[in-house]
């Protein structure tokens, strides 16, 4: 799994069915270590049930999923082992540290909790060093953000996913965001987020999809120094919005 061309993340004709009604309907995307892909859309065109999908929280009813090369339904804690989740509210625990957060859940994970390990995690993240023994209770989205995303350097997982993670964020903090995925990418890290930042989005993924009633409707690649047709997302995103 070094190799930035593996294959991270791959889902094929996948249809997820709740009560009935196909909310995933034939969604095919595959993402690569040391790629950003961005999936946008409206409510209700899929998003959450596709990472759900990812961590193992639904089966498919038609189609196939993998992470890892592993069926996330199938092997849901060898999967999780190799993920990393920071969900758009990020559930650490507020009562303690930074620092104390780090060491509980790197333990849980079975991986090592040594001071060297996080403090070059919290630094790699630019959390200032007097947070570190601070309560998390005081901390602002963006620090716990931070915290989270330590967490993955710290773990060394290859995937990342990432739930809406720009809400709520001021400008430098979502720079600030966007500069640790940076980071990751480049320690070959697959990172897959949802979310309605297409700004943003156009700013760190190296391809976006449009997801609409289940289904990705389109999908633009990053090329040149201008990246993407800003106008030209907007159009298809604000279409898609309008149609969902």
């Amino acid at each position: 799994m070094n190799d930035v061309n593996t294959m991270a993340i791959e889902a094929n004709q996948l249809e997820v069915r709740y009560k009935g009604t196909a909310v995933l309907r034939g969604l095919t995307l595959q993402v690569r270590r040391g790629e950003v892909y961005a999936l946008l859309g409206g409510n209700g065109a899929g998003k959450s049930t596709t990472l759900s999908a990812f961590l193992g929280f639904v089966e498919c009813s038609k189609g196939t999923v993998q992470v890892c090369g592993l069926d996330p339904a199938r092997n849901p804690v060898a999967v999780r082992a190799q993920v990393a989740y920071v969900p758009e509210n990020v559930a650490l625990y507020e009562h303690l540290t930074a620092r104390e957060n780090m060491q509980y859940f790197l333990r849980l994970a079975g991986a090592g909790a040594d001071a060297q390990r996080i403090e070059t995690a919290l630094t790699s993240v630019r959390l200032d060093s007097t947070a570190w023994d601070r309560k998390l209770g005081g901390f602002s989205k963006g620090m716990r953000q931070k915290v989270a995303i330590a967490l993955a350097l710290a773990r060394s997982v290859p995937v990342l996913l990432l739930d809406e993670p720009t809400t709520g964020l001021d400008p430098q903090a979502t720079s600030d965001f966007n500069q640790l995925l940076k980071t990751l990418k480049e320690k070959h890290v697959a990172i897959f987020m949802v979310t309605h930042d297409l700004l943003g989005a156009a700013e760190v993924a190296d391809r976006i999809g449009f997801l609409d009633r289940g289904i990705i409707i389109e999908e633009f690649t990053a090329a040149g120094t201008e990246r993407f047709d800003i106008r030209m997302l907007y159009e298809h995103y604000a279409a898609g919005r309008t149609a969902a």
